[in-house]
């Protein structure tokens, strides 16, 4: 017990929260009708909750690198864009639909970090071109080349 570390329990902690998301995510794909529209969010949840439990499995093995772990300043520096990144994903998109709530959370995430000067017309283009290029290939990816469904709501 002695060469347990606080960097440890946070890697344990958080590869055990994204394990239960990913169950939790494989288990909703698996059980909505019509199940011909989640045929690709079945296979990916599935994937993604295999490496999610396999992260935790090494997690509690002690089989990764840990590293320090992450500094109460760094987590605060990473609290908004999550904040965006949870109201926007989880709450916006039943409203303005799935396409349009991601757009504006790239937006916001990319105005927020990007360090050039809110003060110019050129760094608002830039960002604008940017999430302009994120829709066109998420909405090829997705509605264009696999055929998926989304929710279809106010925009998209």
């Amino acid at each position: 017990m002695k060469n347990v570390t606080i960097p440890y329990f946070q890697h344990v902690i958080v590869s055990g929260i994204i394990a239960l998301i990913g169950i939790w995510v494989t288990f909703i794909s698996y059980t909505q009708q019509p199940s011909e529209a989640f045929l690709f969010p079945r296979l990916i949840s599935s994937i993604f909750a295999a490496l999610a439990i396999w992260t935790f499995i090494k997690a509690l093995l002690k089989k990764t690198k840990i590293g320090n772990g992450m500094s109460y300043n760094n987590f605060l520096k990473l609290l908004p864009g999550l904040i965006v990144m949870i109201t926007f994903i989880f709450f916006a998109a039943k409203a303005v639909g799935f396409y349009t709530s991601s757009s504006f959370t790239v937006f916001i995430i990319i105005s927020f970090y990007d360090r050039r000067s809110h003060y110019e017309l050129k760094s608002w283009f830039k960002r604008g071109l940017i999430t302009l290029g994120y829709f066109f290939i998420l909405y090829g990816l997705f509605a264009i080349l696999l055929k998926v469904y989304t929710p279809n709501e106010l925009f998209f």
